[in-house]
């Protein structure tokens, strides 16, 4: 059995596309392991205590009055994980760059949902920003990909999958936004299905 530590930040739409994914019987030997948010308020912990997921808050504030660093956050983020024996990791909607304290632990286990397309828009608020330049005449489109994460690069690495979302004349920014939620739901289990079944061939071959 593959298992998953997804990471959230906010309302787990994409945390729970995956949920329903597993439990459909469409992710073949993959189960959820264990959720993080660094947000206590992130519904995404209500969504996956809902399910019987192990539901973590592993908040910074507590590092930085201590005068710790990220590094030290992530180092015991990754060791939440390992002790909830994590196979993979998933960046649902995660509003926090990773150093290698945590990369390094799961070095090439790393996907990272993203609501554009490779170099176009990265960091927050990108389908806002790719709604205003289709206003301004700049684009006429934005995308989701899913990719790799290798370093503390924010959202770029080595794509799993990726589609293009039209921006329309007449949309409204919640219509754009909903299109792509819509394709995030859809790409976040292909590429989870994609790479654990990889990981699930490679493992019968040894």
């Amino acid at each position: 059995m593959v298992r998953l530590a997804v990471l959230i930040s906010g309302h787990g739409s994409n945390l729970q596309a995956l949920i329903d994914a597993c439990e459909r019987g469409e992710l073949p030997g993959v189960e959820i392991a264990v959720v993080v948010s660094n947000r206590r308020d992130a519904y995404g912990l209500e969504r996956a205590r809902r399910h019987g997921l192990p539901a973590v808050y592993h908040p910074l504030g507590p590092y930085r009055e201590r005068g710790l660093s990220r590094t030290d956050y992530d180092a015991d983020l990754a060791l939440i994980l390992e002790q909830h024996r994590a196979d993979w990791v998933v960046l649902a909607g995660w509003m926090h760059v990773l150093s290698d304290a945590f990369l390094g632990r799961f070095r090439g286990r790393v996907l990272n949902l993203h609501p554009a397309l490779p170099g176009q828009f990265p960091g927050t608020g990108a389908i806002a920003r790719a709604y205003e330049a289709a206003r301004r005449g700049e684009v006429d489109h934005t995308g989701v990909m899913v990719h790799f994460v290798p370093d503390e690069q924010v959202d770029a690495g080595p794509v799993i999958v990726q589609e293009a979302v039209p921006i329309y004349p007449g949309d409204s920014l919640e219509e754009l936004e909903a299109r792509i939620h819509a394709v995030e739901h859809r790409l976040i289990v292909e590429a989870v299905r994609r790479v654990t079944s990889a990981a699930q061939s490679e493992a019968h071959t040894q």
